[in-house]
């Protein structure tokens, strides 16, 4: 009983953090902020209807796409790298987990605002292939910055759950399958990528997440020309000052994270009841 009360605090940091702002939203999203003499603000879904019959529809479709695809190129080049990684020797591989991690110690914000310099029009890219005598490209302030920025900076939260497991993968299965006859490609296909499943479905629940949702990134390095819906939402609570609207937009990215995330949770579940899903 004396150990249940050292929960306390942290579940009056939830309340506090958590449970309340989330339920704040709830609230405005679903009132008009109408005051009438005694009753108090009306309910109504107004606001989601407006949503949904609004042009940021498209924003939030443009918004899962772009998300979508910096999960898919983070998992193809995060997969590998986190797969060397756990099989480095052991004396490299603390320091090449710290390269990885690096990045992560230096303040969001910046990271975001050094691509604008990289990939501005006198840029350092820019100057680069003047230099060697091509012409410039036109890069900052489109879809494909603000793709970019979003795989350099999530990178790092799909490689480390992937590589997490693949270490952890006991060294005698591999052996057994090599004593069962199977090459190089047939261990990793049948053995090492099965039981790495986990890691990779944490590692797109990690990056899709903050991907779909992100506004300073696709602020900086989009600019005006290239909005996402966290840049939609960001406008209507500081901008606008419509609280409602910001809140019911806010809801709905809710739900579909929640969405995704209670799938990616599934598959999770299926692969460590059956040992790999599929395989």
């Amino acid at each position: 009983m004396k150990f249940k009360k050292l929960s306390y605090p942290y579940i009056l940091f939830m309340l506090i953090f958590i449970v309340a702002p989330i339920a704040l939203v709830i609230y405005y999203s679903i009132t008009t902020g109408a005051l009438k003499e005694l009753a108090g603000p009306e309910i109504t879904f107004e606001y989601f209807i407006k949503f949904f019959k609004s042009k940021y529809m498209i924003v939030l479709w443009d918004s899962i796409k772009l998300a979508f695809k910096a999960t898919i190129i983070c998992l193809l080049v995060g997969y590998p790298m986190a797969y060397w990684i756990a099989k480095t020797d052991v004396k490299f591989r603390n320091f090449m987990i710290l390269l990885v991690m690096l990045p992560m110690w230096m303040n969001f914000l910046l990271r975001s605002y050094a691509w604008v310099n990289i990939l501005s029009k006198n840029g350092i890219l820019n100057s680069v292939l003047v230099n060697f005598g091509m012409e410039p490209v036109k890069l900052i302030y489109t879809e494909t910055a603000v793709l970019i920025g979003m795989i350099y900076n999530f990178l790092p939260f799909m490689i480390l759950p992937i590589y997490t497991v693949i270490e952890k993968i006991d060294n005698s299965l591999i052996e057994a399958a090599s004593d069962l006859g199977a090459n190089d490609f047939q261990t990793f296909w049948k053995v090492i990528f099965p039981m790495s499943i986990p890691g990779v479905i944490t590692g797109i629940t990690m990056v899709f997440i903050p991907a779909i949702s992100t506004f300073e990134i696709s602020a900086l390095l989009g600019g005006n020309k290239f909005n996402l819906i966290g840049n939609v939402i960001e406008h209507q609570f500081r901008i606008v000052g419509d609280w409602h609207y910001g809140s019911a937009m806010s809801i709905v990215v809710m739900i579909l994270i929640l969405i995704s995330t209670m799938i990616t949770n599934k598959y999770s579940e299926n692969d460590e009841k059956t040992g790999g899903g599929l395989w």
